[in-house]
């Protein structure tokens, strides 16, 4: 069965954002540390994560390792909108969860409107790669249950408020993980990957 993976950034007070949602990592407001040797890592070991612009700079054609699939809630959706992206993964499967859009602004991007669980539940039983869960907070808080794996990218800094990495309506639950793979990089951004204790 596929597994859903949260990987995504998050600071050291377990922030994914800014208070306002935005790109952490582009635009006037950016505070995300992109160092050679983050990009460089993502390359390496995460080539399907880097957005359809930043691969062709790269010159990445193959196929990424981990996943096939990505899934976002509609406001991260929206800061790829904003950067002039209808669909940034347009390498992967990619589907934007919104009760609000209507239509799809690109052909290569699926709407859905149902219920995240039923959704991703059905998309497990699918053979294929694991599904990246990109975010947001909010959406990563409806699939609490449902994700098998977080790969953190720590960054070394604290923002103080922000967009947590379940959002704030997240009911109390406690999930245990187990640490299965760590990688620090000389900047001071860590890569850890933890498995859900089952």
């Amino acid at each position: 069965m596929r597994k859903l993976t949260y990987f995504i950034a998050a600071t050291l007070d377990g922030q994914i954002a800014g208070p306002d949602g935005s790109d952490p990592t582009s635009g006037p407001d950016a505070f995300w540390p992109v160092g050679e040797d983050y990009l460089q890592h993502l390359v390496e070991e995460f080539p399907e994560t880097l957005p359809g612009p930043a691969r062709e700079a790269f010159g990445i054609t193959a196929e990424g390792t981990h996943f096939d699939t990505a899934i976002e809630g509609r406001r991260t959706y929206q800061n790829g909108v904003d950067a002039g992206l209808t669909n940034a993964y347009p390498h992967l499967r990619h589907l934007v969860f919104s009760r609000t859009m209507t239509e799809s602004l690109d052909p290569g991007v699926e709407l859905v409107a149902t219920d995240p669980v039923e959704k991703v539940r059905e998309l497990k039983q699918q053979p294929g790669k694991d599904i990246w869960l990109l975010g947001g907070g909010e959406l990563a808080g409806a699939l609490h249950e449902e994700i098998d794996q977080l790969i953190i990218k720590l960054a070394p800094l604290t923002v103080g408020s922000g967009i947590p990495l379940f959002g704030t309506k997240t009911p109390f639950a406690p999930t245990y993980f187990t640490l299965t793979d760590s990688t620090i990089l000389p900047s001071g951004t860590a890569f850890l990957t933890y498995s859900k204790k089952s």
